[in-house]
């Protein structure tokens, strides 16, 4: 299988190709900067596997939630290659890709995913790791950092990752208390996570979505640009 991923839904922007089991990444923090760096990047990617966007199986996205700016650049970027190509879309969620990056980069197995929403406000998702794969416990939720969910086991054994936790840590460490094992700032969504679960929903029975379906998944109606 041959599969383009893209995350664009934080400060950090990513592509990934997964070549039979094998991924190439290209990742850089540049906030407001997306637009511009993801199509040099799918390029930069292609030509080193010898490549082009025709022999492509799949595509798969960071459909948020996260930076409504961001989200959006991924979105339509993944429609319009999907379109171009006639290639089903894999949507991911960006906070189990997260989760999932802290499996790789750390082992972590119980992992408390948030990106800051802005507006005293958190993008918040408790994960699992089964047989090294991250599985949300639970919807994604819009919280602030006083009223996120305390899980019910796991006694320091979560680990905390992502933005939100890069502006809110002390309170949430409040929060969270004996059921934290610790976090880890300046972690963000990587392509190659993304690639990762959508490789693996499929193998599970998920259907490809066709361009017009790959939507966004925002969790706030009321946008913050960022």
């Amino acid at each position: 299988m041959r599969l383009l991923a893209i995350d664009t839904a934080t400060e950090a922007c990513s592509v990934a190709l997964w070549i039979g089991g094998e991924v190439r990444e290209r990742f850089e923090v540049a906030p407001r900067r997306h637009t511009g760096l993801v199509l040099p990047m799918i390029e930069q990617l292609l030509a080193e596997a010898e490549l082009t966007l025709p022999r492509l199986d799949l595509l798969a996205f960071g459909r948020g939630p996260g930076s409504f700016t961001g989200v959006r650049v991924a979105t339509s970027m993944i429609q319009g290659i999907a379109f171009a190509r006639d290639l089903g879309v894999v949507p991911v969620s960006t906070l189990t890709a997260l989760a999932q990056g802290a499996e790789r980069e750390s082992g972590a197995g119980r992992v408390l995913a948030a990106i800051d929403a802005r507006m005293g406000e958190l993008y918040w998702s408790a994960c699992v790791a089964s047989s090294g794969i991250m599985r949300p416990l639970g919807e994604e939720r819009l919280v602030t950092p006083q009223t996120v969910p305390v899980p019910e086991e796991g006694e320091g054994q979560w680990h905390g990752v992502g933005s939100g936790w890069d502006s809110h840590g002390t309170v949430l460490g409040e929060r969270l208390q004996t059921r934290l094992a610790g976090y880890y700032p300046g972690r963000y969504p990587h392509a190659q996570d993304v690639a990762r679960l959508a490789v693996e929903a499929l193998a599970e029975g998920a259907t490809p979505l066709p361009a017009e379906q790959a939507q966004p998944v925002y969790l706030r109606n009321r946008v913050v640009f960022s």
